[in-house]
């Protein structure tokens, strides 16, 4: 049973329909949809039946849901398994932004990393901040980020307010706000027992403070895209009234086409256009999503610091060069024991980040020294550093899947370090010894499912 106060504070609003809202939750149907990976080309398994997602140019629905994890290509990084209603953040940027992909981008409530790896595709000459401020969470943001390989990501495990040492640095901030979760109730029965209305107050004054903690380091002219999966009114439109009438926030339309059934709504206070998704009128779950230009130049108290970050030394770049050709527009840094590269254009932002954040991962992890050898990392292999050189070894559907097991495999192959792909798409690493093959794939990552 949906809660009765919810559909009571629904009654009237535009695009409601409280039979078919009843009816699509009743009806135990579930929508499954993915975006795929423009850096990793690969066809979709051929016994999925697929069509497109109309506001989002990489997403596809597919008509029944299938066993991801048993897809090799999900865990090389060829698509993310995304809620399609959230995929209209991809429309937005194409509204707002256009062509400019060169933009500081902050993903602020990030895990476990569908917009994030949306952002890193849009922006794809840009530098992506995304940030989790759970710590398991965030463990499974970055392994999510690893797999998509973008090699302009930074990954950090920060509260909002510690932002706010880096005054007006982002161009772009999407804040997809904790929220009371409504709009997830056909896909998650169990949120329903969880909601309340004081639930609801409680989100609402969280997210404000998760707002104001943020935007001192949204540049002047820079865009917040807030969403939030919660059909309640003080999770939506009164917060964009309290961006507008209290943060000094401009609003931004954006234009859809009509046959997509996305209800445009106006904030009762200050009209402010936002923009909701119900799944009796959409191919998708709940959700409200508006956008808002910064137009004041107040960039808070905070001071930025900078953090000295090692470099590889001539000697290092040249040996790990030697077996792994690293681009030069890239620069190698050290990180513990790993070597680690970022287009260098952004190694500057990475000491002023490291200031003031925690980061999980920065750029992609090469590998270690030990010795006269590299042991390669793992990210190495799902990221978007060019390894035709190296020796590859293509595996089956069989192979791929023991492999991500942490099984055995016995290819026939050159001794040393080999990839193993599937599809034209690396997995990972193993390295072929006289009389075994060791298995590389992240012992923490790997298939338990039989």
């Amino acid at each position: 049973m949906l809660p009765e106060k919810l559909l009571r504070s629904l009654e009237g609003k535009p695009g409601f329909d409280a039979d078919a809202f009843l009816a699509v939750h009743h009806s135990g149907k579930q929508v499954t949809s993915v975006r795929v990976n423009p850096a990793k080309p690969a066809a979709l398994d051929a016994d999925w039946p697929v069509s497109p997602i109309p506001w989002c140019s990489y997403g596809k629905y597919i008509a029944e849901r299938p066993s991801f994890t048993m897809d090799p290509l999900l865990h090389a990084g060829a698509y993310y398994v995304q809620e399609a209603s959230s995929m209209f953040l991809w429309h937005m940027l194409e509204k707002l932004i256009g062509t400019d992909k060169h933009k500081r981008v902050l993903d602020l409530c990030a895990a476990p990393g569908g917009k994030s790896s949306l952002l890193a595709s849009y922006f794809s000459e840009g530098l992506l901040v995304a940030n989790e401020v759970i710590k398991q969470r965030a463990a499974i943001l970055t392994e999510n980020m690893t797999k998509w390989g973008s090699m302009h990501a930074v990954v950090t495990n920060n509260d909002p307010a510690h932002f706010q040492s880096l005054p007006g640095y982002f161009d772009v901030i999407v804040a997809d706000a904790p929220c009371s979760g409504s709009g997830l109730f056909r896909k998650d029965p169990g949120a329903i027992a969880e909601w309340s209305e004081a639930g609801v107050q409680l989100c609402s004054q969280r997210q404000q403070r998760i707002l104001a903690d943020i935007l001192p380091s949204l540049k002047e002219d820079g865009l917040l895209i807030y969403s939030t999966c919660s059909y309640s009114e003080e999770e939506d439109e009164q917060i964009a009234d309290w961006l507008v009438a209290e943060m000094e926030m401009e609003n931004c339309r954006i234009p859809f086409a009509a046959e997509w059934n996305i209800i445009e709504t106006i904030s009762p206070r200050k009209q402010a256009y936002g923009y909701r998704f119900y799944p009796h009128l959409v191919q998708g779950e709940g959700l409200y999503i508006a956008a808002f230009r910064k137009r004041s130049d107040t960039g808070g108290t905070g001071r930025s610091k900078r953090a000295e970050i090692p470099l590889a030394t001539k000697k290092e770049w040249q040996q790990i060069d030697a077996s792994i050709p690293l681009p030069e527009q890239n620069t190698l840094f050290r990180s513990a024991d790993t070597f680690r590269a970022i287009p260098s254009q952004w190694m500057e932002d990475l000491h002023m980040l490291a200031g003031s954040l925690y980061i999980k991962k920065a750029g992609t992890a090469i590998g270690s020294i030990k010795g006269r050898d590299i042991i390669p990392a793992h990210e190495l292999a799902l990221g978007e550093i060019p390894l035709a050189s190296l020796p590859v070894i293509p595996l089956d559907k069989e192979q791929s899947l023991l492999y991500l097991k942490r099984r055995d495999i016995f290819p026939e192959a050159a001794k040393g370090w080999n990839l193993v792909s599937y599809c034209g798409l690396p997995l990972g690493w193993v390295k072929v010894l006289p009389n075994r093959v060791n298995n590389y794939y992240p012992a923490e990552w790997r298939i338990l499912k039989e």
